[in-house]
């Protein structure tokens, strides 16, 4: 009741809308569209409307380009798409230009479109060429930032000229979603970056102070009687793996997005081949909690906003280890375990209407999996079912109003034939603002149920923010609780609950450059922790964070945490009815970083840390640093090393159970990572990479070990040792390397190479030298995998205009199939285009 209080009290406080003065474009028809070739002599460009003026917002508002900098932008549609230029002068040698892969920005200016086809404020679609001609896309709202796993197929070209570059952009109707109204305004924005300076423009200007950074689009207006296409996008893939461990396999299937109406697309993927995801950074996991990666997987990656509300969506339970663990009799061994759970297919339905009511809907399906067993006297064999065919789903109505709140219902379940377990999660979220972008509240209120053999457990969870969100200083509290039943992780990720916690929070920053700095930023926190059930005390903390960035782009900054007093951990004895915990207290941590100008060719990041226990009982003290250089050799090739190196001393943790008894260890920990990356682009549609990465980590435990005690002391018995506890300690080595090619053979077409090894190695070692366990680690089977993938890009609208085309002028087809696109490999003269004619 309370919530419910609180949530229409703010929808009412918040209901206005705030007005901001926003700049206009008309844009106008054309009958012949541009040539995207990055050459302004079409007719269109001629009487074509001029957007300019720029402003700067980052690191200064308000500053206006100087003149050898001006920046003038045109438009122009037709019934197919919507074409931008523009003339972007500079001085050549201040124009920064690395090529890179799609989507990553690099060390390279760009030029940025902005368009919001509802004009709600909330939901950009974002396009960006950069002077290399590379592109990046990506769509953006308020709560879940940029999104650059989302991608479209569209046109542009950049050409180079003596006093600055010119962009030209064709952006098809496919990669919008818009409604059928007969006139529209669009909201508008352009961005100028300037890498050389870290400076940002934009057209209409925005206010950084306060509100999120849609609300400042200006507004394109004079479209007319346009429709949305029928968007049915193909996405054809034949791929081979070759592995050193088993057969050679090949695939071929598809992924298809499909138009439903004019703002809902249904997004599938049909026989899923996830076999060139990148690897995971594995690391030693000491913890009570689980290691989990993040989201490799590209068709999981894209057009999830909706999805990801109140974060009970985590991709990667989906193919994940199998849930199950076979059930052994005596005699018996398993023989294989299968590590993942295929995926069969997965589809999404998501977009949102003119009045900003989105819809998501997201389903996955994966196969029965079975382990095999084999009895040790009988030799004989069997199979168990470890995870059965389970159905995945979310389903989630999000409301957006006022172009800055939102109010949400999501449901996720996770069904499972058989008697494995099933989940149903359903959450009410709210993220609401007052009309001057001043105030924001978050509420969230989530209940799981969870049906296991045993009967269902039904949890809660709820979360609550209050903040001042304008100015220099700011400040917020935030409440999180959740009882002892809330389980979201059939679909969802959630390390921990039982818990009743506070916290406060408080910030300062400029907005405005001082004499020396473009940024400061320093933020504080104090939290304070407790049990739900029972209501007991389990800790607090307090720190802060500061990050800066001078005149010069060295970006530099330091960090506190220090936890008083006696601190009590409810999770490391693994007593998951929260009954034992383990006592520490007085512990403190200080690091600091910094990080050079990286617009230089050689550039270098380093940070280090120290912690300590102010404890007299115990000898806790650790540190560790890191290094990252990177040299760019040109603006087509860059290698990055990076470089950390981590000790602790006398650390105490879990190792074993003994009947009654929890068993804790003091170990020293030693970890050392060194990792490469490195790339070539020979051009924006051709690169060469190389990504290599080793971890090494050592525990080694002191002679006795300790029996925890009620009170969470820990008591030392040297008897432990002699007992059936194996040795408990530890050599971690893992080894991963990834080289591959890629080649755009068309837009949204792309053939990837990749090469990939893999050594793993854990042992008992833990008095062995870097070197030694490396030379133990190559005396492991190595695993070799190479593949090729080529993936298709087919508009359905393309192929009707061929037949079309086809029955009126033969002639065309020849004439376009031999102007695949445009490269001078000068780049003086480049005209970089991805205006490829393709049928």
């Amino acid at each position: 009741m309370k919530f419910r209080l609180i949530l229409l009290a703010f929808i009412a406080f918040g209901f206005l809308t705030n007005a901001q003065e926003k700049k206009q474009l008309q844009i106008k028809r054309t009958s012949t569209p541009p040539k995207i070739d990055g050459v302004l002599d079409d007719a269109v460009w001629q009487t074509a409307d001029i957007a300019t003026d720029f402003t700067q917002f980052r690191p200064e508002m308000g500053v206006a380009l100087p003149a050898h900098q001006k920046t003038t932008v045109k438009m122009a549609y037709d019934d197919n798409a919507i074409y931008v230029s523009a003339y972007l002068k500079d001085k050549p040698e201040d124009i920064q230009t690395q090529f890179t892969s799609r989507d990553n920005f690099g060390n390279s200016d760009f030029f940025g479109i902005i368009l919001n086809p509802n004009n709600d404020g909330q939901n950009d679609t974002e396009f960006f060429v950069f002077t290399s001609g590379t592109q990046a896309d990506a769509v953006a709202s308020p709560s879940n930032g940029e999104d650059f796993g989302w991608n479209a197929v569209w046109d542009s070209a950049v050409k180079m000229v003596d006093d600055g570059w010119i962009v030209e952009v064709k952006i098809p109707y496919r990669a919008l979603r818009f409604s059928n109204q007969e006139v529209q305004t669009w909201g508008i924005q352009f961005h100028r970056r300037f890498r050389i300076s870290n400076s940002q423009y934009s057209w209409n200007p925005i206010d950084r102070t306060k509100g999120n950074i849609g609300l400042y689009n200006g507004e394109l207006v004079g479209i007319r009687n346009i429709e949305p296409p029928t968007r049915l996008l193909f996405y054809p893939f034949l791929s081979t793996i070759y592995d050193s461990n088993k057969k050679p396999e090949y695939n071929i299937g598809a992924d298809v997005k499909f138009g439903l109406t004019e703002n809902f697309t249904l997004d599938a993927t049909l026989i899923p081949d996830f076999s060139q995801a990148a690897f995971d950074n594995v690391r030693l996991n000491l913890g009570p909690f689980e290691q989990t990666f993040g989201e490799q997987r590209q068709f999981f990656k894209e057009g999830v906003d909706l999805f990801n509300k109140g974060n009970l969506f985590f991709s990667r339970r989906i193919g994940n280890a199998p849930i199950g663990s076979p059930n052994l009799a005596e005699n018996e061994e398993v023989i294989d375990m299968p590590t993942e759970v295929k995926t069969l297919n997965a589809l999404k339905v998501s977009g949102r209407t003119k009045k900003g009511l989105g819809i998501g809907f997201f389903n996955a399906i994966t196969e029965k999996t079975e382990a095999s067993i084999r009895n040790t006297v009988t030799d004989e064999t069997r199979r168990e079912v470890v995870e059965p065919l389970a159905n995945y789903n979310i389903l989630v109505v999000d409301q957006q109003f006022n172009g800055n709140s939102s109010v949400s219902l999501i449901n996720t379940n996770v069904t499972r034939n058989g008697r494995f377990r099933d989940g149903n999660v359903t959450g009410l979220l709210a993220d609401i603002s007052n009309k001057r972008n001043t105030y924001n509240i978050r509420g969230q209120l989530k209940m799981s149920n969870v049906n296991l053999p045993s009967g269902t457990e039904t949890g809660f969870n709820s979360f609550f923010l209050i903040r001042k969100s304008h100015g220099n200083y700011r400040y917020s509290f935030d409440h999180r609780l959740s009882d002892t039943k809330y389980d979201i992780n059939d679909l969802g990720l959630n390390f921990r609950n039982n818990l009743n916690n506070f916290g406060i929070d408080g910030s300062y920053q400029i907005f405005e450059p001082t004499e020396k700095l473009n940024n400061f930023r320093i933020n504080g926190w104090v939290n304070y922790r407790r049990l739900f059930k029972p209501s007991t005390f389990t800790g607090t903390n307090f720190g802060f964070n500061m990050n800066a960035q001078t005149k010069k782009l060295l970006w530099f900054g330091a960090n506190l945490n220090f936890e008083p007093g006696k601190q009590f951990d409810f999770f490391e004895p693994r007593d998951f009815e929260n009954k034992r915990f383990f006592v520490f207290k007085n512990i403190g941590f200080i690091g600091g970083w910094f990080e050079t100008n990286n617009n230089k060719p050689f550039s270098i990041e380093v940070n280090g840390g120290t912690f300590h226990a102010f404890d007299k009982e115990r000898d806790l003290f650790g540190y560790d640093f890191g290094i990252e250089p990177t040299y760019r050799f040109s603006d087509k090739f860059f290698v990055n090393y990076g470089f950390s190196y981590q000790n602790n001393k006398g650390s105490r943790g879990f190792v074993t159970n003994i009947d009654d008894d929890i068993v804790f260890g003091e170990r020293d920990i030693l970890t050392i990572e060194n990792s490469i990356s490195s790339s070539y682009s020979f051009n924006p549609f051709h690169t060469l990479s190389l990504s290599f990465r080793n971890f090494w980590s050592t525990v080694t435990y002191d002679e006795g070990l300790f029996a925890l005690q009620e009170d969470g002391s820990l008591n030392r018995d040297d008897d432990y040792r002699t007992t059936d506890i194996s040795d408990p300690n530890v050599n971690f080595n893992t080894w991963n390397l990834d080289l591959s090619y890629t080649w755009q053979v068309a837009p949204g077409s792309f053939l990837t190479t990749l090469y990939r090894n893999r050594l793993f190695n854990f042992s008992n070692a833990s008095e062995d030298s870097y070197f030694d366990s490396l030379s133990s680690l190559f005396d492991q089977s190595i695993q070799h995998t190479f593949s090729i993938r080529l993936q298709y890009f087919i508009d359905y609208n393309s192929i009707k205009n061929v037949f079309k085309k086809r029955n009126t002028n033969v002639n065309t087809l020849s004439r376009f199939s031999n102007n695949r696109y445009r490269y001078d490999p000068d780049f003086s003269n480049t005209r970089f285009s991805s205006n490829y004619n393709i049928l």
